[in-house]
């Protein structure tokens, strides 16, 4: 099993397609083998000249806003950051079960031994899990 603590995704946006398999075989994963990809947690985000695949991350707050309200600029086009935020908040719900509200965070399927459905299903190569390496202080 993957452990979440241990190990990154990595997104190469350069080499993804917006096939979509991601979020269909997470959906599945989270949802009885049911294709809800309100329940994925991973969307790809269709950008004008890419796709973005967007990992479900920490959720903030009920209450609190992002401080961080700045534009992002990828090649020459100038983006919201929040369309890119990974985030579950109050200002959005691209990353709340839709039944109940609760913030979904992705798991890296963690009770999976064959690791996270979208990385298998992901032919292009644009999702991979890397360890990550600990750190060495020096003193």
């Amino acid at each position: 099993m993957i452990d979440p603590r241990h190990y990154r995704m990595r997104v190469d946006t350069n080499k993804c397609t917006g096939c979509r398999h991601c979020e269909m075989a997470c959906s599945m994963v989270h949802n009885q083998d049911k294709v809800n990809y309100h329940r994925a947690r991973i969307r790809v985000i269709a950008l004008e000249d890419r796709f973005l695949p967007l990992i479900a991350g920490p959720y903030v707050s009920e209450t609190e806003e992002c401080a961080s309200k700045k534009l992002v600029q990828i090649g020459d086009k100038v983006y919201d950051q929040c369309i890119l935020c990974r985030a579950s908040c109050p200002n959005k719900s691209i990353f709340k079960e839709p039944d109940s509200g609760i913030p979904l965070k992705c798991d890296f399927c963690a009770f999976r031994e064959e690791g996270p459905a979208c990385v298998q299903v992901c032919t292009s190569g644009a999702l991979e899990i890397i360890k990550i390496e600990e750190e060495v202080e020096e003193i």
